[in-house]
């Protein structure tokens, strides 16, 4: 089996949004920051220290969002992030939940409603600027 997972980049507020994650998602999170790889022997600025080089938040065999801070001394800006979420309509009790908790705080673009395709959608920016995508399949056809 293979796996895609997003790996989403801040600027200092890695470990909060990702805890934010795991009491939304539930899961394991792991966290290794930039102090314990060598800090500022790494280029770091001794303020970033702290900030998290990587983490991973495993919620199940098919679910892992990774993420980390964006130090000062690496060009460039975090970009827009965006993840998607999709599953079976078994599922729309446990996606319906992780919409709530990552509502909270949220601007919602999209309601998480009834689509004209049948599905189920919708889209939220985050308390931490991630756009999140939910889609729940409809209910299978009765045979």
């Amino acid at each position: 089996m293979i796996n895609l997972n997003p790996y989403v980049n801040w600027r200092g507020q890695a470990r909060e949004a990702m805890e934010f994650y795991q009491s939304v998602l539930g899961g394991d999170l792991r966290v290794m920051t930039f102090a314990d790889m060598g800090g500022t022997a790494m280029g770091v600025a001794e303020a970033e220290v702290d900030w998290v080089m990587h983490a991973a938040l495993s919620v199940s065999d098919s679910v892992l969002l990774m993420g980390a801070d964006h130090p000062s001394h690496i060009p460039g800006e975090p970009q827009t992030q965006q993840v998607s979420i999709s599953g079976p309509a078994e599922d729309e009790t446990t996606l319906r939940s992780w919409w709530d908790g990552l509502s909270d705080g949220a601007t919602v673009f999209q309601p998480l409603e009834k689509a004209p395709w049948g599905d189920s959608f919708g889209m939220l920016k985050d308390k931490y600027g991630v756009d999140w995508l939910v889609n729940i399949a409809g209910a299978p056809a009765a045979e």
